[in-house]
C-alpha cells in the first residue's frame, strides 16, 4: 500500500515538472515568435514576401532561415541573400537568449547595429557584411565573449575601432573591411590570443601598427591594405610565426622592410605594394621558402635584387616594378622554376637579360622588363618559354635583331619591344604568333616590311610601329582586322595604294600613318569607324578629294591630313563632327570656299587651311567656333574683308591670314582677342589704321603686317614695338615707335617732311649765294669720302659677319643642318610655329632623317646680344653634354648674319600651360601625375643649381618653359639660353623671367640668383595644383597683412585647387598638401627664407608633411609660415 502510495506521488511530482517545463517552453517560444514577427512587420512588404512562411506560433518547423536547439528555443537566425530591406531596430535582441548564429549578409539593411545585440550572450557567430548599415560600431558589441566570428565588412560603418574590442577573448576571426572606420588599430589588439584573421582593409585607417600585434601567435591573416597607416613597419610583425597572408599594401609607410620578416617561415602571400618603403630588399627575403607571391612593387627601393631572391622555389609570382632598384637581374632567377608572373619594369636595372636564366623559366605567363637601362640583345632563349602570354622589353637601350626564336611563343597576346635600339628586319616568324592581340614595335631602327599574316586571324588591338625605316606596303591581313582598336605606322617609308588597303573597324579609336609615301585615296571606308577618335594621315602622296563619308565619324577628335595632294572642296558634312577638336588640311591643293558648315564645330581648338587654293570670303560662322585657340588660312586666295565675328573667338591664341587676297580695314573688335599670341595678316592688302585702344591684344607677342596698305600710328604695345622692321614693312604710311619707324610726334608724317624740305631749301638758297664755289668743291670732295667710306665699311662688315659664321650641333653636320632647317620651316613661316617664348619663336622641324627637332630662333632683339659665339664653342658643348631625364636635350645652335637658332629635343606634349589650359588634356594630367611634374621640374634645377659647374640659373621658369611627354613626364627647356646672352648686356634684366613668375626682389635689387629660380618653382608649382595662374593667390600672399592672414585661415585647400579633377584621397591628397606647403615655403617673399632647389627635391622624394587630418578641413593658412 505504501509503495502504491509513492508510485502516485511520483507520477504527480512528474507531471507537474513536465506541466511547468511545458509552459516555459510555450512561454520562451512564444516570445520569440512575437519578436521575430513584429521585426517582419517593419520591413518592407517586397522583404514581407520573402518571408511569407513566417506565420503562426511554429518558427522551428516550418519558417525559412530559423533553425532551434532541442528545447524549441531558436538558435540560428540565417537570412543571407534574400534582398530584405530594413533595418534592426525593431528586432528585439532580449527576446533572442539562445541565438548562437545571426547571419544577414548581402541584403539591404540600413540604419545603425543595435545596441541590444550586446545582449545576445551566447552568439558566437555574427555576420553582416555586404549591407548599408552606418554609424559606429556599439560598444555592446565587444561584450559577446562567445562570439568567434564576426564580419562587418561592406557596409557604410564609421568611428573607430574601440579598445574595447580587447574584451574578444574567444574570437578567431575579424573582418571591418571596406567601411569607413577612422584612428589607429588599437592596442588591445594583441590580447587576442586565438586571433587567426584579421582582415581591415579599404577603411581610412592611420597611424603605425601597434607593436603588440606581435603578441598574436595564432594570426594566419593580416589584411591592411587601402588605409592611410603610416610609420615603420614594426619589426614585431616577425613574431607572428602562423602568418600565410601579408597584405599592408597602399597605404603610407616608410622606412625599411624590417629583416624579421625573414622569420615567417609559413607565409605564402607577402603584398607590401604602392607605400613608401625605401632602403634595399633584405637578403632574409630569401628564407621565406613557402612564399608564392612577393609584392614589393610601386615602393622607394633601392639596391640591387638579392641574390638570395633564387631559395623562393615555391614562388609564382615576383612584382618589383615602379621602384629604384640597380644592378643587374641575378641569374638566379633562373631558379625559381614556379614562376608564371615576372614584373620588373620601371626600375634602373641595366646590364642584359640573362639568357639562360630566362629561358629556365618555362612557366612563365608574364614577363615585363619595360622601362629600365637593359642593354645587349634580346636572347634567342625567350623563345624557350612556350607558356609565355606577355612580353614587355620596351623603353631600355636593347640593340640588335629581333630573334627568331620569337615565333615559339605561339601563346603570346602581347609582344611589346618599343623604344630600343633595335635593327634588322621583323622576322617572319612572327607569323606564327596567332593570338597576338597587341605588337608594339615602335621607335627602334627596323627595317623591311611588317608581317604578311599580323592580323590573320583577327584578334590584334594594337598595332604600332612607328618611326623605324619599315618598306613595303601595308599587310592585307590588316584591312579585315576588325579587332583593331589603335594603329600606328607613321615616321617609315611605307608605300602602296591606301584606296583599299584599309577596311571598316567598329573599335578603333586611333590611326596614324603620317611621314609615309602612300598614294592613292582616301577610303570612304574610314568614315565607317564609328569609335574613330584621331585619324592623322599627314605628309604621304594622297590625292583625291576627301571623302564626304569622312563626316559620318561623329566621335572624331582629330583629323590631320596635311601636306598631301587633296584636291577639290572641304566637304560640309565636316559640320556634323560636333566633337572635333583639331582640324589640319593644310599643305594640299584643296580649292573652293570655306564651308559654314564648320562654324557648327563649337569643340574646335585648331583650324589650319593654310597653304592650299581656298577662295571666297571668310565665312562669319568661324566666330562660332568659340573655342577655337589656333586659326591659319594663310596662303591661300581668300579674299574681301575680316569678318569683324572672329572677334568672338576669346581663346584665340594663333591667328594666321597671310598670304591672302584680303582688303578693308582690321576690325576694330578684332583687339579684344585678349588672349592672341601672334598675329599675322602680312602679305594682303588691308587698309587703314590699326586697333590701338588701351586693353587691345594684351597677350600679344609675334605680329606681322607686312606687305599692306596700312597706315596711321603703330599701337603702343610690346609686340609692335619689339617687331623687326620686316614685320613692318611695305605698308602705306606707318609710324610710331618702333625699329626703323619714324616717330610720329602727333603730327601728319608729310606734313612734317615738307615744313623741313622748305626749311632746307631756304637755307641752301642763302649759304649759296654768301660762299659760292670754293665751299660747293669742298662739299663734293667731302660727300664723296663719305660714301667710299660707308661702302667700304659695309664691305668689311659683312665680310666679319661672315666670318662669324658658327655651327655647332651636337652629333650633326651643322652647316647642312643649317640649310635642313632654312628649307624645312620655309624660312622661318609662321605655318611651322608652334610655340612663342621670351626670346624667340619655337618651330616643328622634320630633319631629313626623319627625326623631329624644336628649333628655337631667336628674336632679333636677343639675335644681337648672343655673345662672339666662337669664343664660346666649348660653353656650347659643355650645355649640350648636359643630361637629366627632366631637362629637354639642348643639341646646339646655328648662328650667321641672318638667323641665330637654337635646337633642342622635341617634346610631344607641348607645354605644361597648354595642357591646363584645355580641359580634356587637364584632366587626364590627375593628381599622381601632377606631382609627379612637379618632382620632376624640382629634380632638374636641382640638378642645374647643385649639380652642374658652374651653376646654371634658369631665369625663366614659367609654365610654357615645362613641356610634358608622352609620359606626362616633365622637361624643362629654354635651360640654355640665358647661358648664352651676353652678362653685361643693357637689357640684361628684360631676360629674367615671364611676368607673374618673376621673385619680387627684382623689381628692386636687378641681381638674379638661384631663389629668382625657387620662387618661380613655387608659382609653377602652384599653377599644376589650380590648374591655372595663382596670381591672385600670390598677390594676397604678397600683403601678409593680419586680416589677409586670417583670410587665409578661413580658405579651405580643397577649394583652391583645381576644380576640374576629383578631390585627392589617401596617398594623393598627402602629395597634394606637401607639394603646396613647399610651393608657399619657395614663395616667401624674403629669398633668404626660400629652400635650395635640392630641399625641395629632398623634401619632396621624403614626403615629410604627411596630413594629420581630413584634406577637406585643411586650410591655406596652415600651409605657409610667414
Amino acid at each position: 500500500m505504501a509503495s502504491s502510495f509513492m508510485f502516485w506521488q511520483f507520477l504527480f511530482f512528474l507531471i507537474l515538472v513536465l506541466l511547468h517545463r511545458f509552459d516555459v517552453f510555450a512561454s520562451s517560444n512564444g516570445t520569440e515568435t512575437e519578436a521575430l514577427l513584429r521585426w517582419k512587420a517593419s520591413l518592407g512588404n517586397e522583404s514581407k514576401s520573402f518571408l511569407s512562411s513566417w506565420v503562426g506560433d511554429s518558427p522551428c518547423s516550418r519558417w525559412v532561415g530559423i533553425a532551434c536547439d532541442e528545447g524549441g528555443s531558436i538558435t540560428n537566425l540565417s537570412l543571407p541573400d534574400y534582398g530584405l530591406r530594413g533595418t534592426l531596430y525593431s528586432l528585439n535582441f532580449f527576446s533572442l537568449p539562445n541565438l548562437m548564429r545571426l547571419n544577414l549578409h548581402n541584403n539591404s539593411f540600413h540604419g545603425g547595429i543595435p545596441s541590444q545585440i550586446g545582449n545576445l550572450s551566447k552568439l558566437s557567430f555574427l555576420e553582416l557584411s555586404d549591407n548599408d548599415f552606418s554609424g559606429n560600431i556599439p560598444s555592446e558589441i565587444f561584450l559577446l565573449r562567445s562570439v568567434q566570428y564576426i564580419c562587418l565588412a561592406r557596409n557604410q560603418i564609421s568611428g573607430s575601432i574601440p579598445e574595447a574590442i580587447g574584451r574578444l577573448s574567444s574570437v578567431s576571426e575579424i573582418y571591418f573591411d571596406y567601411n569607413n572606420l577612422s584612428g589607429p588599430i588599437p592596442t588591445s589588439i594583441g590580447s587576442l590570443p586565438n586571433l587567426s584573421r584579421l582582415v581591415l582593409s579599404g577603411n581610412r585607417l592611420g597611424g603605425s601598427i601597434p607593436k603588440e600585434v606581435g603578441n598574436l601567435p595564432m594570426l594566419i591573416v593580416l589584411e591592411l591594405p587601402f588605409n592611410n597607416f603610416s610609420g615603420n613597419i614594426p619589426s614585431q610583425i616577425g613574431n607572428m610565426s602562423s602568418l600565410v597572408h601579408l597584405h599592408i599594401n597602399d597605404n603610407d609607410f616608410t622606412g625599411p622592410i624590417p629583416i624579421s620578416m625573414g622569420n615567417l617561415h609559413r607565409l605564402s602571400r607577402l603584398i607590401l605594394v604602392n607605400n613608401r618603403l625605401s632602403g634595399s630588399i633584405p637578403v632574409e627575403v630569401g628564407m621565406l621558402r613557402s612564399l608564392k607571391m612577393l609584392d614589393f612593387s610601386r615602393n622607394r627601393l633601392t639596391g640591387p635584387i638579392p641574390t638570395s631572391i633564387g631559395n623562393l622555389s615555391n614562388l609564382e609570382s615576383l612584382y618589383l616594378y615602379r621602384n629604384d632598384l640597380s644592378g643587374s637581374i641575378p641569374n638566379e632567377i633562373g631558379l625559381l622554376r614556379s614562376l608564371s608572373t615576372l614584373q620588373l619594369q620601371r626600375n634602373n636595372l641595366t646590364g642584359v637579360i640573362p639568357a639562360a636564366s630566362i629561358g629556365n623559366l618555362s612557366n612563365l605567363l608574364s614577363l615585363y622588363l619595360y622601362n629600365n637601362m637593359l642593354s645587349g640583345s634580346i636572347p634567342r632563349e625567350i623563345g624557350m618559354l612556350q607558356s609565355l602570354t606577355e612580353l614587355s622589353l620596351s623603353n631600355n637601350t636593347l640593340s640588335g635583331s629581333i630573334p627568331t626564336s620569337v615565333g615559339n611563343m605561339t601563346r603570346l597576346s602581347e609582344l611589346s619591344l618599343l623604344d630600343n635600339h633595335l635593327s634588322g628586319p621583323i622576322p617572319a616568324t612572327i607569323n606564327n604568333l596567332t593570338r597576338l592581340v597587341i605588337l608594339q614595335l615602335g621607335d627602334n631602327y627596323l627595317k623591311g616590311q611588317l608581317p604578311d599574316n599580323v592580323c590573320r586571324d583577327g584578334l590584334v588591338s594594337r598595332l604600332i610601329a612607328h618611326n623605324n625605316n619599315l618598306t613595303g606596303q601595308i599587310p592585307s591581313s590588316l584591312r579585315n582586322c576588325t579587332s583593331l582598336f589603335r594603329l600606328r605606322l607613321q615616321g617609315n617609308q611605307l608605300t602602296g595604294n591606301i584606296s583599299e588597303a584599309f577596311g571598316i573597324y567598329p573599335n578603333l579609336d586611333y590611326a596614324e600613318l603620317s611621314d609615309n609615301k602612300f598614294y592613292g585615296e582616301l577610303s570612304p571606308n574610314w568614315g565607317q569607324c564609328p569609335n574613330l577618335a584621331s585619324l592623322y594621315i599627314s605628309n604621304n602622296n594622297i590625292s583625291g578629294e576627301i571623302p564626304v563619308e569622312l563626316g559620318q565619324a561623329t566621335q572624331l577628335h582629330e583629323i590631320d591630313l596635311s601636306l598631301n595632294n587633296l584636291h577639290g572642296d572641304i566637304p560640309n558634312e565636316f559640320g556634323r563632327l560636333t566633337s572635333l577638336l583639331d582640324l589640319l588640311l593644310n599643305g594640299n591643293k584643296l580649292s573652293g570656299k570655306i564651308p559654314v558648315e564648320i562654324g557648327m564645330l563649337s569643340n574646335l581648338k585648331l583650324l589650319n587651311l593654310a597653304s592650299n587654293n581656298l577662295s571666297g570670303s571668310i565665312p562669319d560662322q568661324l566666330g562660332e567656333c568659340f573655342k577655337l585657340r589656333e586659326l591659319n588660312l594663310s596662303r591661300n586666295q581668300i579674299s574681301e574683308s575680316i569678318p569683324s565675328t572672329i572677334s568672338s573667338i576669346y581663346a584665340l591664341e594663333t591667328l594666321d591670314l597671310s598670304h591672302n587676297l584680303l582688303i578693308g580695314e582690321i576690325p576694330r573688335p578684332l583687339g579684344n582677342l585678349q588672349k592672341l599670341e601672334l598675329l599675322n595678316l602680312s602679305h594682303n592688302m588691308l587698309s587703314g589704321s590699326i586697333p590701338s585702344a588701351s586693353d587691345d591684344w594684351r597677350s600679344l607677342t609675334v605680329v606681322d603686317i607686312s606687305k599692306n596698305q596700312l597706315e596711321g600710328p603703330l599701337p603702343d604695345k610690346k609686340a609692335f614695338r619689339n617687331a623687326p622692321f620686316d614685320a613692318l614693312r611695305d605698308n602705306k604710311g606707318l609710324c610710331g615707335n618702333a625699329t626703323d619707324l619714324i616717330p610720329c610726334d602727333g603730327v601728319p608724317t608729310i606734313t612734317k617732311k615738307a615744313q623741313k624740305k622748305r626749311k632746307n631749301r631756304l637755307v641752301i638758297l642763302i649759304v649759296l649765294p654768301v660762299l659760292g664755289a670754293p665751299v660747293l668743291l669742298f662739299i663734293s670732295v667731302g660727300g664723296f669720302l663719305f660714301l667710299f667710306r660707308k661702302i667700304w665699311k659695309r664691305k668689311f662688315k659683312s665680310r666679319e659677319e661672315q666670318s662669324q659664321d658658327i655651327f655647332a650641333i651636337w652629333g650633326y653636320d651643322g652647316e647642312i643642318l643649317y640649310e635642313s632647317i632654312i628649307e624645312a620651316t620655309e624660312d622661318f613661316s609662321s605655318s611651322y610655329c608652334i610655340g612663342l617664348g621670351g626670346y624667340g619663336n619655337v618651330y616643328r622641324v622634320v630633319l631629313p632623317t626623319g627625326r623631329v627637332v624644336a628649333v628655337k630662333k631667336l628674336h632679333r632683339s636677343e639675335d644681337r646680344m648672343l655673345i662672339n659665339l666662337k669664343a664660346f664653342e666649348s660653353e656650347i658643348c659643355a650645355l649640350a653634354n648636359i643630361r637629366h631625364r627632366n631637362i629637354v636635350k639642348f643639341y646646339g645652335f646655328c648662328s650667321n648674319s641672318e638667323h641665330s637658332f637654337l635646337v633642342y629635343e622635341f617634346v610631344e606634349r607641348g607645354s605644361l600651360r597648354m595642357v591646363l589650359s584645355v580641359e580634356e588634356r587637364a584632366m587626364e594630367l590627375d593628381w599622381n601625375k601632377r606631382i609627379n611634374v612637379v618632382k620632376g621640374l624640382a629634380n632638374a634645377l636641382s640638378y642645374m643649381h647643385h649639380d652642374c659647374s658652374p651653376p646654371i640659373i634658369h631665369r625663366d621658369i614659367s609654365s610654357n618653359n615645362v613641356l610634358l611627354d608622352s609620359d606626362y613626364e616633365a622637361h624643362v627647356s629654354d635651360f640654355g639660353t640665358a647661358r648664352l646672352l651676353k652678362p653685361d648686356s643693357s637689357n640684361w634684366a628684360s631676360f629674367a623671367g615671364t611676368f607673374g613668375y618673376v621673385a619680387p626682389e627684382l623689381a628692386y635689387t636687378m641681381e638674379v640668383n638661384e631663389k629668382c629660380d625657387v620662387y618661380s618653382f613655387g608659382v609653377i608649382t602652384m599653377e599644376i595644383l589650380m590648374g591655372k595662374h595663382p596670381g591672385d593667390l600670390i598677390s594676397s600672399l604678397s600683403s601678409s597683412s593680419s586680416s589677409s592672414l586670417q583670410n587665409w585661415q578661413q580658405i579651405l585647400l580643397k577649394d583652391v585647387i583645381d576644380q576640374r579633377l576629383s578631390v585627392p584621397l589617401d596617398q594623393a591628397a598627402n602629395n597634394v598638401v606637401s607639394a603646396a606647403k613647399l610651393a608657399f615655403a619657395c614663395l616667401h617673399i624674403n629669398p633668404q627664407f626660400r629652400p635650395t632647389m635640392r630641399q625641395v627635391s629632398q623634401s619632396l622624394s621624403s614626403q615629410r608633411f604627411p596630413t594629420s587630418k581630413p584634406f577637406s578641413m585643411i586650410t591655406l593658412g596652415e600651409l605657409f609660415c610667414y
